[in-house]
Order: C-alpha cells, then structure tokens, then sequence
C-alpha cells in the first residue's frame, strides 16, 4: 500500500552495539590519562617558573619585570618549537576550532610540547583544543590500523567525546556536542544508537578524570534558589551585553592575526605576541594570566572586594590577552580564558547594580562571552549552568540564550578560515 510517509530509520540492534563498547572504553581512559598528563606535566613547571625560580633568585613570583620576562621567554620557546620541531606545532592554530581533522602523527609531540609551555608560562589559552587534536590523531591512526574497516569518522567521534568527557568531568557536555553536530547527518539508527560509542568513550573519560583528579567547576556562587522575574530580566540583559562585548574579541581578530602575519617568521611572531602579553600581564595582574579557570575561582571567591574598576580591568585585558594569544601562533583552546572575561564581565555588572545575584551575573556573562567567541550553544549553556552550581539557573540560562545568539548569529567568529577571513 503506497504512503506519503518516510520509513522509520533502521534501529542498530545490540549486535552491532555491543562490540563497540570495549574500544570506546579504552579510547575513554586513553584521552582522560593524555589530558591529566599534559595538565600535571604543565602545573609542575608552572610551579617552576612562578615560584621556585623566581624565589631562587629573590625576584617577585608575579612582579611586572618577571611577568613581562617569562611572557616573552615563553614566546621565544614556543617558536623555538614552531620553527624546528618536526611537524612546526600542527597548523596555524588561528584557523582550528573543536574537533577537526586529523593531523600527521609526527605533529603530535611538537603540538603538546607547544601546548605544555604556553600552559605553564602564563599564556591566556587553555588545554582543550590541543588536548582534543591529539586525541583524535592518535585513536585516528592507532585505530585505522586495528580495525581499518571502521570509518574514520567513528574514530574521530570516540576520540572527540572521550576528550570533552574528561576535560569537563562529565559526559553531558559530549552529549550535548555531539547531538548538535550530528543533526541533518546521515546515519544508520536513532540519534542514540549512534550516540552510543562516543557516550561510552565520554563517560569512560570523565570517570578516569573524576576518578584520578576530582575536577570541580564549582566556583563557590551563592545559590539562586528562588528566581523571580527580575533575576530573568538580568539574565536576558547581562548575557546580551556579555555576548556584544565578546564579540569585540570576534572583529579584532583577523586584524591583530593579519598584524603578527606580516612578521612571517614565528620567531618574530611569537616573541613579539610573549612580549605583549606580559606587557598586558603586568597591567592585569597575576589574575589574567594562565588558562583562568583556577583564576576565575579566586575572582569569585571574593565577591564584593573588587571595585567596578578593577573588574573592568580584568575583563578587558584578560578578552585582549586571549586575542594576541590566539592570534600569534600559541597553541591552545579559547573556552578557559572566555570563562574568566565572562566572569569578570558578570561581577563587574552585580557591582554596577548590586540588587542582581551573583549566580545570575556570573552564569549569564559566562554564557554571553562563550556563544560570541565559541558559537558552541550546548557547550556554552552547559558552562554556565554549572558554574551556577544551580538547578534554578538553567530556565533562566536557556531563555537568555535566545536574545544573546540573536546578537552573535552571523557575525565573526573567534577563528579565521584557511585565507585568513573571519568565519561568518
């Protein structure tokens, strides 16, 4: 009998599920162990730099001349890497978002080496996106080679979902990445039949994380446990105005980019970029330094001791930080940094208008900053909600992302394209 109706997608029986769940463990744990590794590897010579050496040597862990020393020593090293590491650190990493492409594997060991220092000289990029383009390039390769009948795609999901499981310490920010990127693309089974690997290799992930290291985005807010209409109208209006300020992050860009381009070589381009970050260092404080996320607790620790001037300070040098470090040729992602501008950007609203509760300015500046520099709306909802630490938060979020993705729909993004253009 002939129908208007489409035939129900074929459901993947658990024959075909099954069997995918010990690869999807181990390519889990693989990404969970890379990324503590990078990260203690990138604390412990934090530690060096900032305090043994300095303190060996009488010097002020965080004064200006060693801000300033260290930003561009940094510089010198990471092109140093850039220049003669085989493999030059990966592509300009200006033009890399989330989850691209799988590299040489000859990349890997310069691009984490490029990563690991930028961590620890204080550079104002995070881990995620190295961490993830490791990820995805090794299961890529090891699993192209242990089971070539796999797609390839497949690896790069596994890999992609594992790393976000353990950077975040919880496999809902996989899901809700992974469910955004596979809308309208073909596919056997339902959304969950295919989600089903990479939730594996993300909850294998965030447990190795939270088994190993306890990570915590708990940035101590006070909770909102009865949100009213006026707790909404700020949400609507500090996100907004969180999400038109990140976007000055957005159209400086490819021109700072097209600024350290002209320089040509990366031992004048990362130099340089090390030398204006420590310059903006020393004027920012200790505070807009490094990935922010351990700086973004300390900012919210002490709520109400720092002056509307102060907070618009860190905002700023912290979003101008992120620009030139991005733009220069530093290997590193942009999500910590936008959680510590978005922070500051809050804080500085709940100063100017004390009424507002901290939770409501903080989650709702973070979730502007992050969909103006990211686009990643899942990504940027689920940051703010659980730096709320609220479940009455997330109406408020959800609404508030509306107006906020009005604003930065169709506008520049925080990455170029292969010619040097911002992404539309």
């Amino acid at each position: 009998m002939a129908t208007d109706h489409a035939p129900p997608p074929v459901e993947a029986s658990a024959r075909l599920l099954l069997p995918q769940i010990l690869p999807a463990l181990l390519v889990g744990v693989g990404a969970s162990l890379l990324f503590l590794g990078i990260s203690a590897l990138a604390e412990e010579f934090q530690h060096v730099l900032w305090n043994d050496l300095p303190d060996a040597l009488g010097i002020g862990n965080h004064s200006s001349l060693w801000t300033i020393a260290m930003l561009t020593a940094t510089g010198v090293a990471v092109g140093l890497v850039v220049w003669k590491v085989p493999g030059h650190a990966g592509p300009d990493p200006a033009s890399q978002g989330l989850g691209e492409a799988p590299l040489a594997p000859g990349v890997v060991p310069g691009l984490l080496l490029a990563s690991t220092l930028s961590l620890a000289g204080g550079v104002s990029l995070g881990p995620e996106n190295p961490i993830i383009a490791t990820a995805i390039t090794l299961t890529f390769w090891l699993g192209s080679k242990a089971a070539p009948a796999v797609p390839g795609a497949a690896w790069v999901a596994l890999a992609s979902a594992a790393t976000i499981g353990a950077l975040f310490g919880t496999p809902v920010a996989a899901a809700l990445v992974l469910s955004e990127a596979l809308v309208g693309r073909p596919g056997r089974g339902s959304l969950w039949d295919r989600l089903f690997a990479p939730l594996v290799a993300a909850g294998a992930g965030a447990m190795t994380t939270q088994l190993i290291s306890d990570p915590s985005f708990d940035v101590g807010l006070p909770p909102l446990t009865d949100p009213g209409l006026g707790d909404l109208l700020a949400a609507l209006v500090i996100a907004s105005a969180a999400a038109v300020f990140g976007l000055a992050s957005c159209y400086l860009f490819p021109h700072v980019h097209a600024a350290f381009g002209r320089l040509r070589h990366p031992m004048l381009m990362l130099p340089l970029g090390g030398l204006v970050l420590g310059l903006l260092g020393a004027l920012g404080g200790p505070l807009t330094l490094f990935k922010g996320l351990a700086e973004t607790k300390e900012l919210t620790a002490s709520i109400g001791a720092w002056s509307s001037g102060e907070l618009a300070k860190f905002a700023a040098v912290k979003l101008l930080a992120l620009v030139v470090a991005a733009s220069c040729g530093f290997r590193g992602g942009r999500i910590f940094p936008a959680v510590f501008i978005g922070a500051s950007f809050g804080l500085l609203a709940q100063a100017l208008v004390p009424e507002v509760h901290p939770a409501v300015a903080v989650s709702s500046a973070v979730l502007g900053v992050l969909l103006a520099t990211t686009r990643q709306g899942w990504i940027s909802l689920f940051t703010g909600a659980v730096l709320a630490a609220s479940p009455s938060m997330l109406a408020l979020l959800c609404l508030a992302s509306l107006p906020a993705w009005l604003i930065v729909t169709g506008r520049p993004q925080l990455e170029l394209d292969h010619r040097g253009d911002a992404l539309r």
